[in-house]
């Protein structure tokens, strides 16, 4: 990895954690139902947002499921106010990007570590292992919207989001190009001994 490649220092907002913060995800279905939840740690942070890491063999649960990741992979939470979280993998599994549409997310810091939280609004932006780029759970997205109740301008800001996201993704603009989350995975790989920074 070139100079050019490596990620650019950021200055995080308010509240947000520093690098090398152990931090944990709880995303929540509409409703306050629980969903999926895991363990990260706070890589660093760029022009794009806050990247999180988590390495092969992270556990993940939800009501009803749970595995262990088989690839590393590093997720993106963007700058305040926008509605969706980006997950890039490690080659070896069947997709690269999985962005989830999803309500923008916030830092709880009142627990014992810092935890994000976001409602996950089912649509995902996908770019599988061989590039192909599709949208998945639109159908899921229908059902709920009318049988949970999505408010009208929550349902506008979901398809806006996914409408945005899957145009970058499939033009591979920044963060979703290789070169960006490459970085972040190769930092994750570092060991915790300040050299990344």
């Amino acid at each position: 990895m070139s100079p050019h490649d490596a990620p650019k220092p950021g200055s995080p907002e308010p509240g947000i954690p520093e690098p090398g913060t152990p931090v944990h995800v709880a995303m929540a279905k509409w409703g306050d139902r629980a969903h999926w939840e895991f363990d990260a740690v706070v890589l660093g942070h760029d022009e794009h947002g806050t990247w999180l890491g988590m390495p092969a063999g992270t556990p993940h649960a939800r009501p009803g499921m749970a595995f262990v990741s088989d690839v590393a992979s590093v997720t993106l939470v963007p700058a305040a106010g926008a509605w969706a979280l980006a997950s890039f993998h490690a080659p070896g599994i069947w997709c690269r990007t999985y962005v989830d549409v999803a309500t923008p997310a916030t830092w709880d810091p009142t627990g014992d570590v810092p935890v994000l939280r976001a409602v996950d609004l089912d649509l995902d932006v996908v770019r599988g292992e061989h590039g192909r780029v599709w949208v998945d759970d639109e159908d899921e997205f229908a059902e709920h919207r009318v049988t949970l109740g999505y408010p009208p301008e929550v349902v506008t800001a979901a398809q806006a989001s996914v409408e945005a996201v899957l145009a970058a993704v499939t033009t591979r603009t920044p963060p979703y190009d290789d070169r960006t989350a490459t970085a972040w995975l190769e930092r994750l790989s570092r060991p915790a001994d300040g050299s990344a920074r």
